[in-house]
């Protein structure tokens, strides 16, 4: 890992050249609109949901996140799987990475014991990730999921501040981008609430210019976001979205939640959101949550087709 120094740097050469690693080692945006067959989905909140492997199974889904490390930015960490078997886990991920399905790691979620309030806390977040779910080999260093390097890192971020230097961790992630060797990417994505603009501790990671994807929910945004909904001004905070970071492939988010008042029924999928998210050129495919709702409502499975 670089000396700590050199992640303070902030001199225009120093960004120019981690932006230049990043463009080499971070898939680009679909060169045209339409359909991409791409599904991701959100596992680890319900050990009913059924065990990673049975995930990658299904057919369905073509990236596997799961979700959450739920306590950091402290010196504390807490990783949140419901109760599934973390023994099983090794073997599970490296299954469905030959199968094809990359599997990936969400930060943060719905409590609030996270946060990231200096660049030491975001570059000791990182020598964590790096050491415990990826390639390192750091000492003393425990790895739940044993040899298994994951494929990357998602942030779902419910809450934070102007202070929180996610931009941080983002360009130390993109610095160390090696995970399989040349040509195997670690996805960097973000899965965001509907409004734009976003939460100033998103933005200022999301202006790095370096995620791969970004994940925007429909569904489900809280009071602050009531207007951006399925009901409301999605299509309108979409095309500001896929403006804004022309270089990001953009995921439509829909609960497969049937029982929701902001479901959406597939027929209506087809005919009112694929037919307006496909007109971007960096339109990248649909984000589900999650693997318990879709297990229940098979939701995915009709999705999928026009996605």
């Amino acid at each position: 890992m670089a000396p700590r120094a050199m992640a303070h740097r902030s001199n225009t050469a120093t960004l120019l050249a981690v932006l230049s690693v990043a463009a080499i080692f971070l898939a680009g945006p679909v060169s045209a609109a339409g359909k991409t067959g791409q599904v991701s989905v959100f596992w680890g909140r319900n050990k009913a949901e059924g065990s990673l492997r049975e995930a990658c199974d299904a057919g369905t889904y073509t990236m596997v996140i799961i979700s959450f490390l739920d306590v950091f930015g402290h010196g504390g960490y807490h990783l949140d799987i419901s109760g599934h078997d973390v023994a099983a886990m090794n073997a599970d991920i490296k299954y469905c990475q030959f199968k094809g399905v990359p599997v990936s790691l969400s930060l943060g979620g719905f409590g609030s014991s996270y946060s990231l309030p200096s660049s030491k806390a975001a570059l000791d977040l990182f020598d964590y990730l790096w050491n415990s779910y990826f390639g390192g080999s750091k000492p003393g260093v425990y790895r739940p999921f044993g040899d298994a390097w994951l494929d990357g890192i998602d942030l779902f971020l419910e809450h934070g501040s102007p202070n929180d230097r996610y931009d941080v961790l983002a360009l130390e992630l993109a610095k160390h981008n090696i995970r399989g060797g040349p040509g195997k990417p670690l996805h960097l994505s973000a899965t965001v609430r509907c409004g734009f603009p976003p939460a100033s501790h998103i933005k200022r990671a999301l202006d790095t210019g370096i995620f791969e994807r970004v994940h925007v929910k429909i569904y489900e945004n809280g009071q602050d976001d009531k207007k951006c909904n399925v009901y409301g001004a999605w299509q309108d905070a979409w095309d500001k979205w896929t403006a804004a970071y022309p270089a990001t492939r953009f995921y439509i988010g829909l609960t497969a939640e049937d029982k929701s008042h902001q479901w959406v029924h597939p027929k209506n999928v087809f005919y009112g959101v694929t037919p307006v998210v496909q007109k971007k050129e960096n339109y990248g495919g649909v984000m589900l949550w999650d693997r318990y709702f879709d297990k229940q409502s098979n939701y995915g499975t009709y999705i999928k087709s026009y996605a």
